[in-house]
């Protein structure tokens, strides 16, 4: 089954497109700056040369039809029209009426369009992509994929706050959590890689690229994580603050004379990484500017570290009496040593030891990282959300042909 994954931004498309019989991805390429005088075009066939181009791209109807010309085309398609047997849409929110994936109905897009206040920069440009490809491709299946759905099977207790019932219900204020699609390959490739059944995985899996969450899997499932209602709690991210006392929001607010986007703007895009070191947000960045002997950049790593280990220890006491691993995934997760052994470090109360050689030869790949006397397996895995996706998809797309809903 070759099925097509499409993630649209607000002004940017990015797609892909997965051979499910081989597990091979067959091109991939980014729409940029759709609407603006100049838009860029990138795409990469499977074994082909890399293009790049640049041209007026005026909306996501005309992304979509650049993006199938450039599949399908002679010059540099990979396969034929009506070789697409599936078109995934990613969602971030799907609110609390969405615990998986979903073919893209009517209704769907009636809820996608109810949380579209929850997820602003996400939701909207997402259906608008969706609409572009509906378009051109009318009689193919659509399905929606959200990066909540993952969390839905976290209890009450867990995803609730603190606050009167009426906010959760009527205005759907509680922990949603993200990343979905990472933390379940996390924890569908660490079953497979430990030798155990996925329903029996207990782990801890944290996601550190530009966005930053962890999630406690017991039973296969997650039981809690640190993202909440939007995506900046938790630990402390790229540009994000992570967690914050709400009363330095009302200080800000009433003593320094912030309005509220003043506020969103610095907690969002001027704090985390950025805001401490004053170098980047880019950890690779930071890390450089720490070794030649920044004290912000170093404290900027030290405050990230400590966040991260608070959240790994609290989110194990969901485990009850049994933690299998530790799971670095995502960009920094995976291909930064130095970090892995930063939040390690103080982790041996939950008897979490790193093998120092093994940790500096694992980077961007399957490994094991902690030592033999370590009674918590640290892993590394790679992340793959687009094939995590396609999966999801392609059994949705069965199940929907079985009931004869689609053929």
């Amino acid at each position: 089954m070759n099925i097509l994954i499409i993630n649209s931004g607000s002004s940017s498309l990015k797609f892909q497109c997965l051979d499910m019989d081989s597990k091979t991805t067959k091109c991939k390429g980014q729409i940029e700056r759709i609407g603006l005088e100049t838009g860029l075009i990138t795409y990469k066939p499977g074994s082909g040369d890399a293009l790049r181009k640049e041209e007026k791209i005026t909306d996501h109807g005309a992304a979509m039809a650049i993006v199938l010309d450039l599949i399908t085309g002679e010059e540099h398609g990979v396969l034929g029209y009506s070789d697409i047997e599936a078109v995934t849409h990613r969602f971030v929110h799907g609110g609390d009426k969405i615990s998986k994936a979903e073919p893209i109905t009517e209704d769907l897009i009636r809820i996608i369009k109810d949380n579209f206040d929850l997820a602003p920069l996400h939701n909207p440009p997402a259906l608008k992509g969706f609409l572009a490809a509906k378009e051109h491709m009318p009689h193919i299946p659509h399905i929606g994929i959200f990066d909540t759905a993952f969390h839905s099977t976290i209890p009450p207790e867990n995803y609730l706050y603190a606050i009167p019932g009426i906010y959760n219900e009527k205005y759907q204020i509680r922990k949603f959590g993200f990343h979905g699609a990472s933390h379940k390959w996390a924890a569908l490739k660490t079953a497979e890689y430990l030798g155990m059944p996925h329903e029996e995985l207990n782990s801890v899996s944290i996601h550190i690229g530009g966005g930053v969450s962890a999630a406690a899997i017991r039973g296969g499932k997650s039981i809690d994580t640190s993202v909440g209602f939007g995506t900046n709690a938790g630990m402390s991210m790229g540009t994000r603050s992570g967690d914050l006392d709400t009363d330095v929001i009302f200080f800000m607010q009433e003593n320094l004379g912030m309005t509220i986007p003043e506020i969103r703007e610095l907690l969002y895009r001027k704090s985390g990484l950025l805001g401490l070191s004053e170098v980047s947000s880019d950890m690779r960045d930071v890390i450089a500017a720490a070794r030649e002997g920044n004290k912000k950049a170093a404290l900027a790593i030290g405050n990230f570290s400590h966040l991260a280990r608070r959240y790994i220890a609290a989110l194990s006491t969901n485990l009850e009496d049994r933690m299998d691993a530790l799971v670095f995934t995502a960009g920094i997760g995976e291909n930064s040593p130095f970090i892995r052994e930063e939040i390690c470090r103080g982790l041996g109360i939950l008897g979490i030891r790193l093998d120092n050689d093994k940790n500096k030869a694992v980077k961007g790949e399957t490994g094991v990282i902690s030592s033999g006397d370590s009674s918590v397996k640290v892993l590394v895995i790679p992340t793959n959300e687009e094939m995590m996706m396609a999966i999801e998809t392609r059994d949705v797309v069965l199940a929907m042909n079985n009931t004869g809903e689609a053929k």
